[in-house]
């Protein structure tokens, strides 16, 4: 369920909150317990993610570095350009100088967008680089923009009609691409004309867009590919006749108009989606042909310098994916097909072509762990250059002019990597980051500048500019600054391993900051517990909410159980491979784990009373919190749920068909995973927290389990959140939920005895 990755229950969870300037991370006071005004500060700078870099992009020669930055207390964005050399920074472009003091707006479409990139900036959201670095476009209150780096200069372009939707350079710079009110439109940046490819005359069919599950749980969210030289494009042609229409209505302003979205849940319709190639100078159009009864999933599409169109298709078990590579005419050839009796992973990084077109590199999990596989250009395997002896996980980055692919890897799943894998030589692969913690890099295309991100486990967090500069091997490397508010403590999580049985979990320790070693704590599972997410990361800036809570009296604990990431393939199918039905389901694996971990703490730990364990999550997290509550209430004293899955046949069919198959074929797996099944089972303390508008994991989800619970006679709390989607970003809402979750524990928990 990608959906957590930057949501609400991340925040609660798992999320690296984008922190101060590592120069100073280190100065914090150690107030008293229950933080007064903590969380008013944490609501007001949303998480003390305000003020942070973010969209950080080099130009290709490596002498600038571009981000986008807001104050510490607001979401609106600006553009700003660092030099790499001296560290000199300035602001490029904010929203009010072009809107001139103008409200922004934004359409159903484009709030529907960023929902599925759980963006809630304003202002300057996002920008395009142009392939030479000297424009960069910026999409504002539904017009294109062009700025001119050196002067600052900035001219509207494009004339077409409706909200653009994703704006993107064609590699060569000389176009636009956007999609509007359903249609392919491109822009000339030379003159600025623009000319509509498409033609859309039917409301279920749009063209260039990514449908609903592609940008949701494939992590690709665009429709449109523009040839290396501009001159062609190849773009999505999205049916949805057939899918069942989800309509959201505002009930506080029932006067407003509803929403109405077509959604595909498991066992049903599921988008058409078909890929057509065009020159862009409007000539005729010619349909890609793979067997798309058997691939209905185009997974990803790539259209490298020096290579062919290249297309990722799937099949809708998702146990098999074909790379094909496209002819001119639109007819396909096999390069490779990748099959798992489970699933096969979706990696939006490969193919990834090398640049002048020999071959390419492909992410495989055949041995039982992630491997970097070299392959020529016919998809014979070459070599492998990575796996489990670093810890593989992903690609960051290729260097064409020396053969080395930069990749993430760790052999610790609480930390992550950067290293540099050499393709052309017999060296080692060697480690660029060393300090516990979270890391990362991006390059300059001539890979002669970088910036280093990291957060580490002592508290430290940079944005560090480096340069390949031999001859000044002494040269202070530059900051991007981070002008977030400090928060008024760090959290100083224990983290650790705990044994249950065979099993070895993963996990992390919270304590008060006025711990007292004599007494006996109720003890906190902040949970998520489902498949692509882990908790345990070795960063203390994800455990400020937390830490937070614990100061309320409680030991707040997370681990992460079979079905996670980062421990090789057989830990993270578990779901499928391990669970007592052989077609799975998702709730048994994760379920016994977190029963086993807890109980096994409490053994390891005697501060902790294992009398009064408590369970709260969101999204994947409330649907285990919730289930914990019902199946398991011998461990488990108390448990809010926020913005949970009821039921999986209400949830889309990409994600839960992946871990369930189809519910025809699966009706065990289904009843066994659902809440439904279970509500009538709750003994516990039980608060439910829901948006009204969640266009993820529907608000009709928690009525439910609501209307379940309530028939079976169970008592429980339900807090709505009128308006809100599957974020919630308001700080005024954030300050009272927060506020509510804590005293829900107090209550029904206790404090240390």
């Amino acid at each position: 369920m990608p959906f957590t990755r930057t949501c609400l229950g991340t925040s609660l969870l798992l999320s690296l909150c984008p922190v101060p300037n590592a120069n100073s991370d280190t100065n914090f006071t150690v107030a008293a317990p229950r933080e007064e005004g903590f969380l008013e500060q944490f609501a007001a700078t949303y998480r003390f993610g305000a003020g942070t870099p973010r969209g950080i992009s080099i130009t290709p020669d490596g002498a600038a570095v571009l981000f986008l930055r807001s104050g510490p207390r607001s979401v609106v964005q600006d553009l700003y350009e660092l030099d790499a050399v001296t560290g000199a920074e300035r602001v490029l472009l904010t929203a009010d100088q072009i809107l001139k003091g103008g409200a922004e707006s934004l359409s159903v479409e484009e709030k529907a967008r960023r929902e599925r990139m759980r963006v809630s900036s304003r202002g300057i959201a996002s920008y395009s680089l142009s392939k030479d670095g000297s424009t960069i476009l910026v999409p504002l209150s539904g017009k294109l923009y062009l700025v001119d780096r050196a002067s600052a200069k900035v001219r509207e372009v494009g004339s077409g009609k409706g909200f653009p939707i994703d704006p993107r350079f064609s590699e060569d710079g000389s176009k636009i691409g956007c999609v509007r009110d359903g249609d392919l439109h491109v822009i000339d940046v030379a003159t600025g004309n623009e000319i509509r490819l498409t033609s859309r005359a039917d409301e279920n069919i749009e063209y260039g867009v990514a449908e609903f599950v592609a940008a949701e749980e494939m992590d690709r969210r665009e429709g449109y590919w523009f040839s290396p030289d501009g001159t062609n494009i190849a773009f999505t042609v999205v049916d949805t006749t057939g899918l069942e229409r989800f309509t959201i209505a505002d009930p506080v302003n029932p006067e407003r108009p509803a929403t109405t979205w077509a959604y595909p849940r498991p066992g049903k319709a599921n988008a058409k989606v078909g890929l057509m190639l065009s020159p862009v100078a409007l000539g005729p159009a010619v349909p890609v042909q793979w067997d798309h009864a058997k691939y209905p999933y185009l997974v990803s599409v790539k259209w490298p310098k020096n290579a062919p169109l290249t297309i990722v298709v799937s099949n809708r078990a998702q146990t098999e994916q074909v790379i094909y590579a496209v002819s001119d005419s639109g007819s396909v050839s096999e390069l490779l097909t990748e099959k798992d009796s489970a699933w096969v992973e979706i990696r939006q990084s490969v193919p990834r072509w090398l640049g002048d077109g020999s071959g390419f590199l492909w992410i495989t999990e055949s041995s039982g762990w992630p491997e970097l596989e070299w392959r020529d250009k016919s998809g014979t395997k070459v070599s492998t250059l990575a796996g489990e002896a670093i810890g593989f996980r992903g690609i960051i980055d290729v260097d064409d002019q020396s053969g080395d692919v930069y990749v993430s890897a760790s052999k610790d799943p609480t930390e992550s990597h950067v290293w540099r894998v050499p393709t052309t030589t017999r060296n080692a692969p060697q480690p660029l980051t060393v300090d516990p913690g979270q890391h990362g890099m991006s390059f300059s295309k001539n890979h002669q500048t970088w910036v280093r991100s990291s957060s580490t486990a002592d508290g430290r967090r940079a944005w560090v500019v480096g340069r390949n500069e031999p001859s000044r091997p002494d040269r202070i490397a530059p900051e991007i600054k981070c002008v977030a508010e400090k928060p008024p403590f760090m959290p100083k999580p224990e983290w650790i391993t705990v044994r249950a049985g065979d099993r070895v979990f993963h996990a992390y320790v919270l304590r008060p900051r006025d711990f007292d070693g004599k007494k006996k704590y109720p003890v906190i599972d902040s949970v998520y517990a489902g498949p692509t997410a882990n908790v345990v990361a070795k960063s203390p800036w994800g455990q400020l909410l937390n830490q937070w809570i614990a100061d309320h009296g409680f030991i707040v604990v997370g681990l992460d159980n079979r079905g996670t990431e980062l421990r090789g393939r057989d830990w993270a199918r578990a779901w499928k491979t391990r669970s007592g039905n052989p077609k799975g389901d998702l709730i048994d694996i994760a379920l016994a784990d977190h029963a086993d971990g807890i109980q096994a703490l409490v053994k390891q730990y005697p501060e902790m009373d294992g009398a009064r364990v408590g369970v709260y999550g969101w999204s994947f997290g409330g649907y285990f919190s919730a289930m914990a509550a019902m199946r398991r209430p011998d461990v488990f004293r108390a448990a809010c749920a926020g913005a949970p899955v009821a039921a999986w046949e209400d949830y889309d069919t990409t994600y839960t068909e992946r871990y369930l198959g189809l519910p025809q074929d699966n009706p065990e797996g289904y009843r066994n995973s659902s809440v439904l099944t279970w509500a009538k089972d709750l003994s516990v303390p039980f608060l439910l927290v829901h948006g009204t508008a969640d266009d993820n994991v529907y608000f009709m989800h928690s009525l439910k389990m609501a209307d379940a619970m309530f028939r079976a006679g169970r008592h429980f709390e339900f807090l709505v959140l009128p308006g809100f989607t599957h974020m919630v970003p308001d700080p005024v809402v954030t300050r009272s939920l927060y506020s509510r979750i804590a005293d829900f524990f107090v209550t029904s928990l206790g404090g240390p005895k």
